[in-house]
C-alpha cells in the first residue's frame, strides 16, 4: 500500500503552530480540560489509566447508537477519532481496482486512502452553479454499475453545504441501483448555523458505513474521540481490523465522551457550538460583503467557508505568501483540486479574524493592483 502524501494535513501540520493567525482550522474553540470537567460535572479521578474495551465500553456504544434511528451499540465501533474510522472503512471495502466515486471537493483523507489500497477514484462534483450540490441526474451517470463504493462527507468540507432533499435522494438511488456501499463521513453534524442536525444518510440503504467524532461540533478534538455505525456483521470486521491499528480509545476519551454525549450535557455542547458559529459568521460575512473580488455560499454548517476569488494568483501561491508575508494560514483550494479558491476556518478566537481576514484581502487588493 502507497499512499499519495496528504498534502493539506501536511500544510496544517507543519505551519497551524508558526503562525499568528490560524484560519485553517475547521472545528471551533476547544475546551479546556478543566473547563469541560466542570461543565459536564466529570470527577477525572475515578479513571483507571488502563486498556479499555477494544470497540469501546457498552455505555458508550449506546449513547452513539442513540444517535441514528434503529441503531444499537452492537452497530457501534470506537474509533480513535474519524480518521480511523474512515480508514478502517476504506480498508475494508476497497480492493485494487475496485472503482470509487467520490463527491467532491472533500477533505483528501478518504480519496487518498482509496488510491492507496489501488482503488480507481473517480468525482461526482458539487458545482458552484448548482448551489454547492450536484447537478440534477448527475449522481446516476457517475454512480454507475461497477462501483464499489461512494463517499459522502455531509455536511460538506469545504464549503459547509448540506446536501438538499434532492441530492441524498439521488446519491442513495444511485448507490442501490449500483449495488455500491456508501461512506457517510458526518463529522460536522450538529454544527450547524441554524435549523436541525442534519440528517443521517445511517438506515437510508442497507449498504451505508457513518463515521463521525466528538472534534468539531464538541470542540473535543484532543480526545482523538471517533465511531463508525455499521451493519452488523460488517462491523465485526471492522472491529476486527481495529485490533491491527489503536486496538482501544483512550481510557480518559472513553469517559468523557460518555460525559459529552449524557443527552443534555450533548445539548449545551452543541448549543455552545452554534453560538460559537453564528457570532463568528457575522464577522466573516461582513467582511466578505465589504470586499471586491471573491463571492462565497454563506455554510450551512461547520465553522468553514469556502472562497473563490478573481485575483490572478495561484492559490498555493496566495496561501504561502499569505503565511510568509502575514503570518496568517489559510487552506488553499488546490488542496481541494479548485483552483481560485481558498477555504478559512472561522470557528476560534473571534478577536483574530478581523486581522487575518484582512491581511487575506490585503494580499488579494495587491495582487490584482499589480496586473492593472
Amino acid at each position: 500500500m502507497r499512499q499519495p502524501v496528504f498534502e493539506m494535513e501536511r500544510w496544517q501540520s507543519r505551519f497551524e503552530n508558526t503562525v499568528r493567525c490560524n484560519l485553517s482550522d475547521s472545528g471551533v474553540l476547544p475546551f479546556r480540560f478543566a473547563e469541560f470537567c466542570e461543565f459536564a460535572n466529570v470527577d477525572p479521578g475515578d479513571v483507571v489509566l488502563g486498556y479499555g474495551l477494544t470497540e469501546g465500553t457498552v455505555d458508550l456504544r449506546s449513547k452513539i447508537a442513540a444517535l441514528y434511528p434503529g441503531a444499537t451499540g452492537e452497530d457501534v465501533v470506537v474509533t480513535t477519532g474519524s480518521a480511523e474510522a474512515n480508514f478502517l472503512a476504506v480498508w475494508r471495502l476497497v480492493e485494487p481496482g475496485d472503482r470509487v466515486v467520490v463527491v467532491q471537493p472533500t477533505y483528501g483523507q478518504t480519496p487518498g486512502l482509496a488510491m492507496g489500497m489501488g482503488g480507481r477514484v473517480e468525482a461526482l462534483w458539487l458545482e458552484e452553479g448548482h448551489d454547492w450540490q450536484p447537478a440534477p441526474g448527475a449522481a446516476s451517470e457517475v454512480i454507475r454499475a461497477g462501483t464499489r463504493l461512494v463517499v459522502v462527507t455531509n455536511p460538506n468540507n469545504p464549503t459547509g453545504v448540506v446536501l438538499s432533499d434532492r441530492s441524498r435522494r439521488e446519491i442513495v438511488e444511485a448507490a442501490e441501483a449500483a449495488g455500491a456501499w456508501i461512506l457517510a463521513d458526518e463529522v460536522y453534524a450538529g454544527a450547524e448555523v441554524t435549523g436541525d442536525v442534519t440528517c443521517s444518510l445511517w438506515g437510508q440503504t442497507a449498504r451505508v458505513i457513518v463515521t463521525a467524532s466528538l472534534s468539531k461540533a464538541y470542540g473535543l478534538p484532543g480526545l482523538r474521540l471517533g465511531w463508525l455505525v455499521a451493519p452488523r456483521e460488517v462491523r465485526e470486521d471492522l472491529w476486527a481490523r481495529k485490533d491491527y491499528t489503536s486496538i482501544a480509545p483512550a481510557g480518559l476519551s472513553d469517559r468523557l465522551a460518555r460525559a459529552a454525549l449524557e443527552s443534555d450535557i450533548r445539548t449545551r455542547i452543541l448549543e455552545r457550538c452554534r453560538r460559537i458559529v453564528r457570532a463568528n459568521l457575522d464577522i466573516v460575512e461582513a467582511w466578505a460583503e465589504g470586499s471586491s473580488g471573491i463571492r462565497y455560499r454563506s455554510p450551512d454548517a461547520g465553522a468553514i467557508c469556502l472562497f473563490t476569488y478573481d485575483a490572478p494568483i495561484a492559490s498555493l501561491e496566495l496561501a504561502e505568501r499569505l503565511r510568509v508575508e502575514h503570518s496568517v494560514l489559510i487552506v488553499p483550494g488546490a488542496h481541494f483540486d479548485l483552483e481560485s479558491t481558498f477555504r478559512i476556518g472561522y470557528g476560534y478566537e473571534a478577536d483574530k479574524l478581523p486581522t487575518g481576514l484582512g491581511s487575506v484581502a490585503q494580499l488579494l487588493a495587491a495582487c490584482e493592483q499589480a496586473t492593472a
